[in-house]
């Protein structure tokens, strides 16, 4: 490939050892430079041009700053269209026993089945989407944000539960493994038993709700939800395990404000996603009991050992 193809392939990024092995001079590469021209990157690595680098240029030099390296987490997923959050690292993915020079805005990460795992025709090289979104979500800082990065990627349709749930199988150590299993197996249907299972345990019975009674999944609407019956009050509990065409993060705030809307006008319907029930079961508790206790429920709501500012 001649030093224009390779340009044209590499999104006008190139390192030193690729312009010598074209062609170009040592003293060449340095005027280039000294007229700024080309521009480093990271040493050895440059842009063809002296304006802002793209995203994508970035990247392309990230992994050219390394024998080796491919696009991993965040920013393999970008790389595949999936939207991600601004970032200003790349991260990149080198094998288990390789030893990476450290660089400002790049994060190095390790694996074993480098080579099972990387695309390495796609422009630039990158993580397979699922072991990306695995990654994600293994290191993610809550499990919210572990079962939305998994919400996000089977939305964008970049991949599906089955190859997700695959390449999970194919892992010997997993953080979140139980959860991570959980979500997929049931979202290749769109319907969710473990948010249902986590409303059970760590809404309900963790601050003594009243019983409600678990309905098969409705047909009428929405197809997707799981409800919770609480007759005597005449309330309904929908819970969305569905991960629609909002993203995960979007749909969370959307039914916080529905819940606080719902408790404040007396409906006799809450609807609840995963941030209700994982990330804030005891705020959520409270609710759900001051909609009871609206509509009739003499009970007492009970603070549990988690409960904190939440239901202050």
């Amino acid at each position: 490939m001649n030093l224009v193809d390779l340009l044209d392939h590499q999104d006008g990024v190139l390192t030193r050892k690729q312009a010598l092995a074209r062609g170009l001079t040592a003293p060449e590469l340095r005027g280039k430079l000294r007229r700024r021209e080309w521009v480093p990157i990271w040493p050895g690595v440059y842009v063809t041009h002296n304006g802002p680098p793209t995203w994508s240029q970035h990247s392309w030099a990230a992994v050219l700053s390394t024998t080796g390296a491919a696009l991993a987490h965040q920013s393999a997923l970008r790389a595949a269209g999936l939207a991600m959050p601004r970032s200003k690292s790349v991260h990149i993915v080198v094998g288990r026993f390789r030893t990476v020079t450290p660089r400002a805005g790049i994060v190095v990460h390790h694996c074993e089945q480098i080579d099972d795992r990387v695309l390495w025709n796609a422009r630039p090289p990158r993580l397979r989407v699922e072991h990306a979104v695995l990654d994600v979500a293994e290191s993610a800082a809550t499990e919210m944000q572990a079962i939305a990065s998994i919400a996000d990627a089977v939305q964008a349709r970049v991949t599906t539960a089955a190859r997700l749930s695959d390449a999970l199988a194919g892992r010997s150590r997993v953080r979140r493994r139980k959860l991570l299993q959980a979500v997929l197996a049931d979202t290749a249907d769109g319907a969710c038993s473990v948010l249902e299972h986590e409303y059970l345990r760590n809404v309900e019975r963790a601050h003594r709700l009243p019983r409600g009674r678990r309905q098969a999944r409705t047909t009428v609407g929405r197809p997707g939800f799981r409800d919770v019956d609480y007759d005597e009050h005449h309330l309904i509990v929908e819970l969305d395990g569905r991960f629609p065409h909002d993203s995960a993060k979007a749909r969370d705030r959307d039914m916080e404000r529905d819940l606080d809307a719902a408790v404040g006008a007396d409906r006799r319907t809450l609807r609840l996603g995963w941030g209700q029930v994982y990330e804030r079961p005891c705020g959520t508790a409270l609710k759900v009991a001051t909609m009871l206790r609206k509509l009739g429920w003499a009970g007492t709501f009970q603070r549990c050992p988690k409960c904190g500012s939440a239901t202050d």
